[in-house]
């Protein structure tokens, strides 16, 4: 079996699991693949379930496919690939330990037990009554998502005063808040250039504002979840929803440093939090020089030391 008809397989198999359009792709295949740890010349019987992190998944797909992802693919692969393997209930997170923190690099990610066993009969006669007899007790990716979208999507008000539908529910509920709340507060008249909601469907809002900036958003780029502009001041505003993971600590601070090299003199780092309760859990993780707000206490910013309450830090 040649290495491209087991990638073709495998997108097939995802297919008939009900994965969703965007997950039917080469690069999900081979994550599949990687998971199953299959290559060239294996039967689909051999496949095995193994607990993987992302650089191991990656480490995989260069050995076995020849396709040498860049370092910062992996959190495209997590967000675009992996998340979703895991909402259809294909992959499961931390087999191993359960209340893994978010952060951990033991973070890792595993083909279920139950999907397995459909998985090893895949070009059997059966394959197709496993599959359907699977998604009875497990509702497909698709379906999943087509719920989601006829749920209400959640409306936020821009300062300009146009309104935006974002994803239903997750944290588009934090962002509406920082953009509605937290935004008018500290950077009163500023202008929103980017958002990305719970489901990644929205992204720049003003491109022309990112050209003046001279900011390049690629789709591999690791964005913050808010990009707002405080003219009046030259402030940048780079924010980050944290409901469940990904503050500004240190390596998202080196992060953000290396994707707005050019505006650096200008940025602002804001963790946002929905209540103090969460910001306790990830409060020693906080860079310094950065900035935390809370929606449940919206009047009020904490400032991680520095040399001034809030603004930018050239050097």
């Amino acid at each position: 079996m040649g290495a491209s008809k087991l990638i073709d397989e495998a997108t097939n198999a995802l297919r008939e699991f009900g994965i969703g359009r965007d997950q039917l792709n080469e690069r999900s295949a081979m994550t599949l693949l990687a998971l199953l740890q299959l290559k060239d010349g294996d039967s689909w019987e051999q496949a095995t379930n193994p607990m993987l992190g992302t650089r191991a998944i990656m480490d995989w797909i260069r050995d076995q496919f020849g396709i040498a992802y860049k370092p910062n693919t992996r959190e495209t692969i997590r967000r675009f690939t992996l998340h979703q393997f895991v909402i259809a209930g294909l992959v499961e997170e931390n087999a191993d330990e359960r209340d893994r923190p978010i952060n951990s690099p033991k973070w890792n990610y595993r083909v279920t037990d139950e999907a397995l066993t459909v998985f090893r009969d895949y070009g059997k006669s059966d394959f197709a009554s496993l599959v359907e007899d699977y998604l009875l007790g497990h509702p497909a990716f698709a379906t999943l998502a087509e719920e989601r979208r006829n749920l209400p999507k959640t409306p936020v008000v821009l300062p300009s005063g146009s309104v935006l539908s974002l994803s239903p529910g997750g944290q588009s509920v934090l962002i509406k808040a920082m953009v509605e709340e937290m935004l008018p507060r500290f950077a009163p008249g500023c202008r929103v250039a980017y958002i990305d909601d719970t489901d990644h469907k929205l992204g720049v809002i003003d491109a022309g504002l990112l050209d003046d900036l001279d900011i390049t958003m690629e789709r591999h780029h690791k964005a913050p979840d808010v990009i707002a502009w405080d003219e009046r001041r030259g402030w940048l505003f780079l924010m980050e929803a944290v409901s469940t993971n990904g503050p500004v600590d240190v390596t998202r601070k080196t992060e953000l440093q290396a994707l707005f090299s050019k505006q650096w003199d200008k940025a602002v780092l804001v963790s946002c939090f929905p209540s103090r309760r969460t910001m306790q859990k990830y409060l020693p993780l906080l860079a310094w020089e950065t900035e935390a707000w809370c929606a449940d206490t919206p009047d009020h910013m904490m400032h991680l030391n520095g040399s001034r309450f809030m603004g930018p830090y050239a050097d």
